[in-house]
């Protein structure tokens, strides 16, 4: 251990999550030294700007990693499964964004609010980031957790199609464009698939409409989304047991993602202390005032990094249940806030005697 500033590299610095994440660094704490970026070789020889200085893009290599400290991978999986273990190997902690290695049992699963004494169990050298639908509500539901102990997740999601990357940006905004400008549309069945010219990686159009779908098909029916939601809730909360049932819904809405959350737990729970938790709670800003049409909306909620919730409600039928709406950031919380947390925790390990 040594009381210096540790190197960063950034792998996938030009892509939308990386530009986000060059943003956040811009105005967090400045914890590192060198800061490398790194990219496709098509990307290489651009100049970005980092907390306010010029830094030439690298193609990604082996050697790009000599020197670096912690890795943050904002890649696609095959990306991130090929090059992790290579960043590991040259001596960097890679903390992973994609979701190559969040199941893995030497891999921590990390959310620095509710599991942060995770990120040193790394024996692979690599720490992995959640999905963006479940760090979208994990560190509201991590807090109350705490107090009440959770036993049972039902939820719905409602996916921004930033979710699905650039192309489902493109893809929304192109069809929003053309079915904008004919209010006939809608009116009939199927009218709208006819008018938009690409579904792009939507089953259906998303102009106009809800698609409850996303991700790719697993057994019995069950999206890779919704598995994701339970099997990587169970992680984090360190419940290999916990009861999760999620349905995720594909929403025309840019960059957020919503859901809707029965939670069900050991101990009677009422609104109002649940209120007061949340509101205290690290990470989670609290806007619930129906009568005041106080809630938080996508609208509301992109570009900051809480996790926001509202509509907080006993359940009708059981004191140890409670009904919460709550929105996140997809790009923010959801992948580059996250990750950047995770790397924090680690840089602590090279500053601190």
């Amino acid at each position: 251990m040594s009381n210096r500033l540790p190197t960063l590299a950034i792998v996938g610095a030009t892509g939308a999550v990386g530009t986000v994440m060059l943003d956040i660094l811009s105005k967090r704490e400045n914890v590192w030294g060198e800061i490398r970026l790194i990219a496709s070789p098509r990307s290489a020889g651009k100049v970005l700007r980092v907390r306010g200085e010029d830094v030439v893009v690298q193609a990604l290599a082996p050697e790009v990693f000599d020197g670096v400290d912690v890795a943050m991978f904002d890649v696609p999986d095959e990306v991130s499964k090929e090059w992790a273990p290579i960043a590991a190997a040259r001596g960097a902690v890679a903390v992973d964004n994609s979701g190559a290695f969040r199941l893995d049992p030497d891999v921590p699963l990390v959310v620095p609010e509710v599991n942060a004494d995770q990120v040193r169990n790394r024996p692979r050298g690599i720490i992995s980031n959640p999905n963006c639908t479940t760090l979208s509500m994990i560190v509201a539901i991590g807090a109350l957790h705490r107090t009440y102990g959770v036993k049972e997740l039902v939820v719905s999601s409602y996916q921004a199609a930033s979710g699905a990357g650039q192309e489902g940006i493109d893809v929304l905004r192109d069809q929003m464009a053309k079915a904008g400008g004919d209010r006939s549309l809608g009116d009939t069945k199927g009218d709208m698939r006819e008018a938009v010219d690409e579904l792009g990686p939507f089953p259906a159009p998303l102009a106009y409409n809800v698609v409850p779908w996303a991700g790719s098909l697993k057994d019995d029916g069950w999206s890779s989304e919704e598995l994701k939601v339970r099997n990587e809730s169970r992680k984090i909360l360190g419940l290999e047991d916990l009861r999760v049932s999620a349905t995720c819904v594909r929403v025309p809405v840019i960059t957020t993602h919503s859901l809707v959350v029965h939670a069900t737990f050991d101990r009677e729970v009422t609104a109002d202390a649940a209120r007061e938790l949340l509101g205290g709670a690290e990470g989670v800003e609290v806007l619930d005032d129906p009568a005041k049409g106080e809630f938080p909306t996508p609208n509301d909620v992109v570009g900051t990094d809480p996790t926001w919730v509202g509509r907080i409600r006993q359940s009708l039928d059981d004191p140890k249940s409670l009904d919460l709406f709550l929105c996140g950031d997809n790009l923010r919380k959801g992948a580059a806030l996250n990750t950047a947390q995770i790397a924090e925790v680690v840089a602590k390990e090279f500053t601190q005697a």
